[in-house]
């Protein structure tokens, strides 16, 4: 499942590439949050519907450098993940992971009219589901926190810790975060440390016997 995503990704960005069409793309298919609170926004051109655009935009990319990280991740992590999961679970922590990161992209600025591009925000949902399932360190019970969700707890700081630093460092100063999709990786890979257990339940369900 996840060499299939990314080997479809990889060839679209090709295309776009090749055909001089990447900027158009980010316009008609990628994320807008401005788009959701003025559905007319871009009347007149043939546009990915809005809803659909948190999807759309983790097939485009802005570069080499861009859609090369994005794909070493994910097919690392993916196929890792998709040995728990299973196909379709992975397929499901993916888009799950792709609309929560627009969700938060959108909380944090819902009037930009900024595309936002890449399948950095899905594919931080992955990360997420990989550091539950193959962390190695042991976690202790805090008070009423349960040892799985200080684990969570610590995995969720540390990456928005580890993100905002790169926003900063990118941008070169708090006015600048938004120029990266700081927001989306967060609310990727949240998204991802909320449905790993209820995915794994799901996979690792008890199915009805047949009666004889």
């Amino acid at each position: 499942m996840t060499n299939g995503i990314a080997a479809v990704t990889f060839v679209l960005f090709l295309l776009l590439l090749l055909t001089g069409q990447v900027d158009n793309a980010a316009l008609i298919g990628g994320f807008i949050p401005a788009r959701l609170g003025n559905p007319q926004l871009l009347d007149g051109l043939a546009a990915v519907p809005a809803w659909l655009t948190p999807i759309s935009c983790t097939l485009i990319h802005a570069g080499w450098l861009h859609v090369g990280f994005n794909l070493l991740m994910l097919i690392f992590c993916g196929r890792q993940v998709e040995q728990v999961l299973g196909k379709m679970g992975t397929l499901l922590l993916y888009v799950a992971g792709a609309y929560g990161a627009t969700l938060v992209q959108w909380a944090i600025d819902p009037a930009s009219t900024n595309p936002m591009v890449g399948a950095s925000g899905a594919i931080s949902a992955i990360i997420a589901t990989y550091a539950l399932l193959y962390s190695q360190q042991q976690v202790r019970r805090i008070g009423p926190f349960s040892a799985n969700m200080v684990r969570i707890l610590w995995l969720a700081a540390g990456w928005i810790v580890i993100q905002l630093m790169i926003g900063l460092a990118t941008a070169g100063g708090l006015e600048g975060i938004g120029q990266i999709a700081v927001a989306a990786h967060i609310g990727g890979f949240l998204t991802g440390l909320i449905l790993t257990r209820p995915l794994l339940r799901w996979r690792f369900r008890k199915r009805p016997h047949p009666v004889p």
